[in-house]
């Protein structure tokens, strides 16, 4: 019967379909890609040095040093920056994600160059330099433990003439047995280059002039050998000296060095202690300068500004930006970046079991809802089919909701764990990774193709899948309901329904099996609907018998089919351009004319078919490879250098949310994806108004649009940090508040009533 030719190509192409996605998942890259990023301006690396293996303090009185570092290999005429840059720049900042109990210090920061643009000085470094901060394990890391997951999300910004704001995600594996000494010349270079702490010593002051516009600097116990010689001056703190060389008058007084410093034009208020490098290299241009960092007191400044020269011995985040960073770990549990062997411990407990229950209501809720998402549409007349076949047969119909069932839940396991795997590994992925792959969208694609022409009779599955297995499908009708519902997770993975978001987000940072017991209540939340109907016997004397309308109703349904394969046609030509989507679609036409070219009878099908698979060959190997190729596309952390500052929506970076908070201007972010169509859908309703764009251009709101279509670690980062798994996500940024996560489904009262509280 037809619905029975229907039911036959669904369960085989689900089935080829589980398989493609399953292996598209191993697309991920390997753990030790991520371990450096690479730009046309720097070649960032991440770095471990543990000449003595790593043990933790539980086991050592004095246990051996042990190093993380951030190499940066600049191109020519590249630098980046010291922790002071200078009269412009950012410095590197590193936040680290490190298991409980183990901790990262402060960055021992080589000393730098001077870097000149125009009249401007910049401090900073070009060619190779390694960033080293040591590592500190507690004596509460588990005994048993193997191994040591670092990840870091680093943010710096590369500059020539034009400065580029960039930005990468790294992990790598530490070994806690057995030496870590690849990287030995590089630290040990790097740890030599630190300046050498100069101890207090008499004699040793700084005195601001009366009208307040120069610093007299005296500093005493400098080795003997640099005695009368030039030194170059670094300031540590940032808008207190002027940086220019050109003002320093110095001498030396026997052993005491003298100098006279202007102070920076408009700077901050003097500290109560300067931290100063003092260089033999002039303007940093020796390989290997000597250096020293003294610590001068400041007369006549309050004792109580002395913390904030130890606050700026360190790269921070702005306030604004770090109190909505705290306000969002406590809120969601994210796990937050190392700031103390405490904190970190305390990120990585489970939840409290009320929290968890209230988890498991909003992953039902959000499964549930699931089913009335736009990308969810083509699976729902497939089940209707489903329930007319078996027409008033209950046990039938109960049989197949129970498998359905068992389908959508299996499918939600797998992506999940494929997906908790894949993070424990050091990938930064979500909800839906599996549609960043342009394999996976383009078997998709072919797949939803596949269905399309089949429901149009172009063939029958039945012509290429043997009659002994045909008859042992037909024998048992469940398997179709349970490939359905694979078929409907496939479908489904783009979309994000309200509640789930957060509850995805939750099971990111959850221990295994709970995570597992989230995805697993989504998939049984979604296949609830259809399991109450099929156990419901009043609907079976409800739905019509089936008849020849099936054979209408089974033409018709081709064609949302087709529809969403020229959706996944358009996603897949967002990742590798219009090459990569036109090669894809010559494919199909090949495909479809080898199977109808199988189809035929006699001597038409011996010449044609032949024919048809040497042209599809062909194909494969002259423009297949472009349907695999991801297209260039500029990065999200070179976006803000890049954009159009005039666009409504401007491409999103970290760099760009903290200038924007910085000066004071609230932040709207739309994390988005070509192939989510929920986010589609908010994109041209509730964010296209005219309404929503007036109130956040009131409120002087920056918009932000990050597009996770490709892979994007930066991007994944972001997302759990903010506690979500997938798109769509909406944040407000505002300065010395909390940020906010919407909903899923967002409304224009929903952001309006946001505005009105900035």
């Amino acid at each position: 019967m037809p619905q029975v030719r229907f039911l036959r190509v669904l369960r085989f192409l689900s089935g080829i379909f589980l398989m493609a996605m399953l292996a598209g998942g191993a697309y991920a890259q390997p753990l030790g890609a991520s371990e450096t990023v690479l730009t046309d301006q720097v070649r960032a690396t991440l770095l471990a040095y543990a000449p003595q293996g790593v043990l933790p303090a539980a086991e050592s009185a004095a246990p051996p040093p042990v190093w993380l570092g951030l190499r940066l290999e600049h191109a020519p005429g590249w630098h980046t920056y010291w922790h002071n840059p200078g009269d412009t720049g950012m410095p590197t900042e590193m936040q680290w994600l490190l298991p409980a109990g183990v901790h990262a210090g402060e960055i021992h920061w080589p000393v730098p160059r001077i870097f000149r643009v125009g009249e401007m000085v910049n401090f900073g470094y070009a060619g190779d330099v390694l960033l080293p901060v040591p590592l500190e394990v507690a004596a509460t890391y588990p005994p048993e433990a193997t191994e040591i997951l670092v990840r870091l999300h680093a943010q710096w910004l590369a500059c020539r003439q034009e400065c580029l704001p960039q930005e990468g995600v790294f992990a790598l594996r530490l070994p806690l047995h057995g030496s870590t000494a690849a990287a030995a010349d590089a630290f040990e270079a790097a740890l030599a280059a630190r300046p050498l702490a100069l101890g207090s010593a008499a004699g040793t002051s700084a005195t601001p002039s009366a009208d307040g516009t120069r610093l007299a600097l005296r500093i005493a116990g400098l080795p003997t050998e640099v005695h009368g010689t030039t030194l170059t001056l670094l300031p540590e703190d940032e808008g207190v000296l002027a940086n220019a060389p050109e003002g320093l008058r110095q001498s030396w007084s026997g052993s005491v060095w003298q100098a006279d410093v202007p102070l920076a034009p408009e700077g901050d208020a003097m500290p109560g202690t300067l931290a100063l490098v003092l260089a033999t290299a002039g303007e940093g241009e020796k390989a290997n300068p000597r250096s020293w960092r003294v610590q001068v007191p400041v007369a006549g400044s309050p004792a109580g500004t002395a913390a904030k020269a130890a606050s700026k011995q360190a790269p921070a985040l702005p306030p604004a930006l770090q109190a909505a960073i705290e306000a969002d770990k406590a809120a969601h549990a994210v796990p937050a970046t190392s700031a103390t062997p405490a904190a970190a411990a305390a990120t990585s407990a489970q939840v409290p079991a009320g929290a968890f229950r209230a988890a498991l209501l909003g992953a039902l809720l959000g499964g549930m809802i699931l089913n009335l998402m736009p990308c969810v549409f083509p699976v729902l007349a497939i089940k209707v089919m489903g329930f007319a076949q078996h027409g008033s047969d209950a046990r039938a119909q109960r049989a197949g909701g129970l498998a359905y069932t068992a389908g959508v839940v299996l499918s939600f396991l797998l992506l999940g764990a494929l997906l908790l795997a894949l993070r424990a590994a050091g990938q930064q992925l979500g909800w839906g990774f599996q549609l960043q792959s342009p394999a996976v969208v383009a078997a998709l694609a072919a797949l939803f193709a596949l269905i399309g022409l089949n429901l149009s009779g172009l063939f029958e599955v039945g012509q290429f899948v043997p009659s002994s297995l045909a008859a042992v499908r037909a024998r048992r009708p469940s398997v179709d309901a349970f490939l359905s519902g694979v078929l409907a997770v496939a479908v489904a993975s783009p979309c994000t329904a309200p509640f789930m978001g957060a509850s995805m987000g939750l099971a990111i940072g959850l221990p295994a099996v709970q995570a597992l017991g989230l995805f697993a209540t989504i998939g049984f939340g979604m296949a609830l609907p259809y399991l109450l109907i099929s156990f419901w016997p009043a609907l079976a004397q409800r739905m019509p018998r089936p008849g020849a309308w099936m054979e209408v109703f089974k033409h018709f349904m081709a064609f949302p089919m087709y529809g969403t394969a020229v959706w996944l046609l358009w996603v897949l030509g967002q990742q590798t351009g219009i090459n990569g989507a036109a090669a894809l679609l010559a494919l199909l036409v090949a495909l479809a004319l080898l199977l109808w070219a199988l189809g035929l009878q006699g001597r038409a099908r011996r010449w044609l078919a032949p024919l048809a698979g040497v042209l599809l060959a062909a194909l494969l190997v002259g423009v297949g490879p472009h349907v695999l190729r991801v297209s260039a596309a500029p990065a999200n952390a070179a976006a803000p250098a890049a954009a159009d500052q005039g666009a409504r929506w401007q491409p999103w970076s970290a760099a760009a949310v903290h200038a924007a908070l910085e000066r004071g201007q609230p932040v709207f972010v739309d994390f988005t994806a070509s192939w989510c169509v929920t986010c589609q859908y908010n994109k041209k309703t509730t964010l296209a108004r005219a309404d929503v764009l007036a109130a956040l251009d009131a409120a002087g709101v920056l918009t932000l649009r990050a597009d996770w279509t490709r892979r994007d670690a930066v991007i994944g980062v972001e997302l759990q940090r903010l506690g979500r798994a997938g798109v769509p996500t909406y944040a407000l940024h505002a300065p010395g508040k909390p940020t906010l996560v919407m909903s899923e489904i967002i409304g224009a009262d929903e952001i309006k009533k946001a505005l009105e509280k900035l």
